[in-house]
Formats: C-alpha cells, sequence, structure tokens
C-alpha cells in the first residue's frame, strides 16, 4: 500500500515539475530568437527586450494575489487557469507572429505573465502540502528546482533550433508545452483538501493573519527574500555577462553559444538535485550549505576580477553554479517548512515574488555595469553574493524556520 502511494506521490511530484520546466522554457526561449523578431518586425532592441521584460513584471504584480487565492480556494484551482492563460497567452503570441505585430505580441507575453503567476509559484506552497515527513518536502523541493534549472539549460538550445525553421516557431511550442502540463496536473496531482466544516476566512481577516504571522517571523523570512533576490539576480547577471561576450568578442550564435550558455547551467540543475536529495530534513546543515554555497559563489567571481580568459571565466561561473545549485532547495524547503499551511501559499509568492524582481533586475543592472567596467560589475556580484552568505548565516535559524506542523 506504501510502495502503491509512494508511486502515485512520485507522479504527482513530476507532473508538477512540468510546470517550472514549461514556465521557464516559455520565456528564456525566446531570448536567443530576440534579434531575429527585431529583423522581423523592424523594432529596436529596447522593444525586444520589454518581450521578456512585460512577461516578468505581469508575475512580480500577481504572485501574491495567486497566493492569495491558492490559500482560500485550493491550489489546483488556482494552477490550472493558470496554465490555461499562459497557453492563451502563447496563442496570442503566435496570432501576432502571423501579423507581424509588436503590440499584440506584448499583450500576448503580459497575459502569459498572468498565467506563470498563478502556476509556477504555487508549486511551492502545493509540494509542502502533499507531503509530511521534512526529508520528502526536501527531496520534492530539490527535483523542482532541476526541472526550473533544467529549463534554464535546455532553453538557449531549444529557441536557438527551433528558431532555425522560423522565427515565430517558439511561440507555436508555448501552448503546446501548456497543454501538456495541463493533462498531467488533471491526472496525476491529487492536492490535499480541507475540512469540511472548514470556513475559508475574510480577505481583511486573511490579511491580517498573514501581517502577523509576518511580524512574529519578520528578521528570517525578509533575510529569506532578500537571499532569494540576490540569487536570481548573481545568476541572470553573470548569464548576460556570459551571454553578451560569447557573442560580441567570440562571435558565437545560435546553438554553439546556447551550449556554452549551458556548461554552468548544468552544473547549477545537478547541484540543485544533488542539495534536494541528500541534505532533506537537516535544517543546520541546509543552513550550512546555503551559507557555504553563496561563499563558494563569492570566491568564484573574486577571482573572475584577476583571471580575464573567457574559458577560464565559464569554468569560475560553473564553481559559482554549484554554489547557487546547492543553495536554492535550501532556500526552498526554509520557506516551506516555517509557515504553516494555511498561510504558506501567500507566504510562498512573496518569496517568489522576490525571485522574479531579481531576474527581471539582473540584465539590465549587468547591462550598466558593464558599460561602466567589468571590474564594477564583477564587484558589485561579489558583494551580492558575500551579503547573501553573511544573511544566511546570522539571520536565517533552522530552529526558528522549523515550525510547521504536517499536513
Amino acid at each position: 500500500m506504501k510502495q502503491g502511494k509512494s508511486k502515485k506521490q512520485t507522479a504527482a511530484l513530476l507532473a508538477l515539475s512540468s510546470i517550472p520546466l514549461i514556465m521557464t522554457l516559455g520565456n528564456s526561449m525566446l531570448i536567443p530568437v530576440l534579434p531575429e523578431i527585431e529583423r522581423a518586425l523592424s523594432i529596436t532592441s529596447l522593444k525586444s527586450s520589454l518581450i521578456i521584460t512585460v512577461y516578468s513584471v505581469m508575475a512580480i504584480i500577481l504572485i501574491p494575489v495567486a497566493g492569495y487565492l491558492s490559500d482560500r480556494i485550493g491550489r489546483k484551482a488556482v494552477i490550472i487557469p493558470s496554465l490555461i492563460l499562459a497557453a492563451a497567452g502563447g496563442v496570442i503570441c503566435v496570432w501576432a507572429a502571423s501579423q507581424n505585430s509588436y503590440g499584440l505580441l506584448l499583450t500576448g507575453r503580459a497575459v502569459q505573465g498572468v498565467g506563470a503567476a498563478g502556476a509556477m509559484p504555487i508549486v511551492i506552497p502545493l509540494v509542502g502540502d502533499m507531503f509530511k515527513s521534512e526529508k520528502e518536502v526536501s527531496s520534492g523541493l530539490g527535483l523542482i528546482e532541476t526541472f526550473n534549472t533544467f529549463g534554464k539549460v535546455l532553453s538557449p538550445i531549444l529557441g536557438s533550433a527551433l528558431a532555425l525553421i522560423a522565427w515565430q516557431t517558439p511561440f507555436w511550442a508555448i501552448p503546446v508545452l501548456c497543454g501538456i502540463s495541463i493533462v498531467l496536473v488533471l491526472w496525476l496531482v491529487r492536492s490535499p483538501r480541507k475540512k469540511k466544516d472548514e470556513k475559508p476566512p475574510s480577505p481583511k481577516a486573511f490579511l491580517q493573519s498573514v501581517w502577523k504571522l509576518y511580524k512574529q517571523k519578520a528578521r528570517w523570512l525578509t533575510a529569506l527574500f532578500i537571499v532569494i533576490c540576490f540569487t536570481m539576480f548573481i545568476l541572470f547577471g553573470l548569464l548576460f555577462y556570459l551571454s553578451e561576450t560569447l557573442e560580441k568578442q567570440h562571435h558565437m550564435k545560435g546553438i554553439i553559444k546556447g551550449l556554452v550558455l549551458a556548461i554552468p547551467l548544468a552544473v547549477l540543475c545537478a547541484a540543485s538535485f544533488a542539495a534536494g536529495k541528500w541534505l532533506g530534513g537537516r535544517k543546520k546543515v541546509m543552513k550550512w550549505a546555503v551559507t557555504i554555497g553563496f561563499f563558494v559563489t563569492a570566491a568564484a567571481v573574486a577571482c573572475c576580477l584577476f583571471w580575464d580568459h573567457t574559458p577560464g571565466r565559464i569554468f569560475l561561473f560553473s564553481v559559482a553554479g554549484l554554489g547557487i545549485g546547492a543553495a536554492l532547495p535550501c532556500l526552498d524547503d526554509f520557506i516551506t517548512e516555517g509557515i504553516e499551511m494555511e498561510e504558506r501559499g501567500s507566504i510562498c509568492s512573496f518569496y517568489s515574488s522576490m525571485r522574479f524582481v531579481g531576474v527581471a533586475a539582473g540584465p539590465p543592472a549587468a547591462s550598466l555595469l558593464m558599460g561602466h567596467s567589468t571590474s564594477l560589475f564583477f564587484w558589485v556580484m561579489l558583494v551580492c553574493s558575500a551579503a547573501a552568505s553573511l544573511l544566511t548565516l546570522f539571520l536565517i535559524r533552522p530552529d526558528e524556520s522549523k515550525t510547521a506542523k504536517p499536513a
């Protein structure tokens, strides 16, 4: 009986893992295609960058709303309509591409961002709801982060390959992938049900309870929000630097460039999987994994200041990816295990919003810093990595975060 339940949980976890994979592909897959879009629509690079930015901005704004709704009406009741919205946004983008309409393309991307707000961020609290033991939660979150990172590894390669057919082809992939995920979630995922006599609180009472919870845990929650923002800021800043360097200094484009970009991301992906599988439930060990992981990242970035050699910096970025990859599932575990089930979706939504803030801020900040000097760029990345390590060491306490009751 237990073996059958375990198989069902594994299948449900794999179905949920398809969501971050598809949402990541839906955004990052377009990055290598932007130059083609600029030529096809006769737009500037600034306008093409908005195709990526509008997706993240919509997600940042609406993730807290999705988290609130998931706590009131259920996780799946938010995830499924959100995936349908993301698919609809993809269809609008396909239509816009056929009409060569830039305005309609932005509209489609905005709709996709609304869908992303209610899909990917809700996966984290749902995993926390599904499993009782901390080890199972940690292992599940490690798999979620692995698929999320694998999407980043696959995105530049798949996007470049699809663009060889036509620049519109990556937009066709989005509704197809969302449709697959909808079927998998409907078929395989059974989220825990609330008690029949349990009535949801009013919006005012709910927000008051969330605010009260935040004040009680303000120190480590604030630290955690800042650390996850720095994590994504560092990751996407480094990737932007590497992408620009490969194209402008070494004239790499297409699939070859995508394969090189995938090297540090592949290391990050493997580290996320290993950390989630081996560190589950051991909060103190996880805290030290995050602290040391960011220290390793800071050391790797510091070495870049003295090693002006692209192959060497790719190796150092891979070392930085190792540190970030070890930290990510541990940070996810702290936010799920440290919050009661009733408020988990709302608190996790703010956590996910901070992730998107880091994603949105990383590339433009890297561009501005690199325009001033490459050394300044690496110094900022170094300071952010060191700050994340110190915040984890002094403010995130395992005994404080281990307060959630089993679902």
